[in-house]
């Protein structure tokens, strides 16, 4: 992937994250690397998941998936750093029919327990455009909008979707140099620890794999609204911004 020149390679200032999620594991497969490098920069995090999971194929056969994703979130928070978690009820795979009201109440709860002072979620299109991932963004987005909150959003570069979507039967989205507005290096040690933890869906999922494969030790994100770019990144100086180079 080609860095441009003002894309910043370390993470915003910020006291608390709450990370919104729809299902136990995104905090690990997705949003790991990223929450493990704002805990090791002594930045509070929590996670707010919306569902339990429950209605995933992967893992079924090793009991009532409810009750042992439950379980598993709370191992892998753990392993990295997260401090608080709160796991909800909608719906697996029915976030969508949830009324955004209610999504927005919960969002602000979160917020209001930890003090949080920005929000983590996938992108738009929620990486592989699943409903629930759209559903929990678009939430956290409309509070961010409505309480002065900015929103970072966890992507694909284009050429990691764009090779995913060839490889397997998924359409992954993934967003060009010029919407991305951080590039990070990472050490996913921590990830790795916390994906072993969710056992019910990560033995059997090449998909993952190979996305941290191709990934490497960088993860790009994007402020989903882009005036949030000039206030937490541009503020921090010319010294955080990437060198134009290609970045591993």
């Amino acid at each position: 992937m080609h860095v441009r020149e003002e894309v910043f390679q370390d993470l915003p200032a910020v006291d608390s994250v709450l990370a919104v999620c729809a299902h136990p594991d995104d905090e690990s497969f997705g949003l790991g690397a990223v929450l493990s490098a704002f805990a090791e920069r002594d930045v509070r995090t929590s996670v707010l998941c919306l569902t339990h999971g429950e209605a995933s194929t992967l893992g079924a056969d090793m009991g009532d998936l409810h009750v042992i994703r439950e379980r598993e979130l709370g191992s892998a928070a753990a392993a990295l750093g997260v401090g608080g978690v709160r796991l909800l009820e909608f719906g697996d795979g029915r976030v969508a029919e949830a009324p955004i009201d209610e999504l927005c109440a919960e969002i602000r709860l979160a917020v209001e327990q930890a003090g949080a002072d920005l929000l983590l979620v996938f992108d738009e299109g929620g990486i592989t455009g699943h409903s629930d991932h759209m559903r929990a963004t678009d939430a956290a987005r409309a509070v961010g909008r409505e309480d002065a909150l900015p929103v970072l959003a966890w992507t694909l570069a284009a050429e990691v979707a764009d090779q995913l979507s060839t490889e397997f039967p998924v359409e992954f989205v993934g967003r060009g140099s010029d919407a991305i507005h951080l590039s990070i290096e990472v050490d996913r040690t921590r990830q790795h620890q916390a994906i072993h933890c969710h056992a019910s869906q990560a033995i059997e999922n090449p998909v993952l794999w190979r996305r941290l494969e191709l990934q490497g030790d960088r993860e790009v994100l994007r402020w989903l609204d882009p005036a949030e770019r000039v206030a937490r990144c541009e503020s921090r100086g010319a010294g955080n911004r990437e060198p134009a180079s290609p970045a591993r």
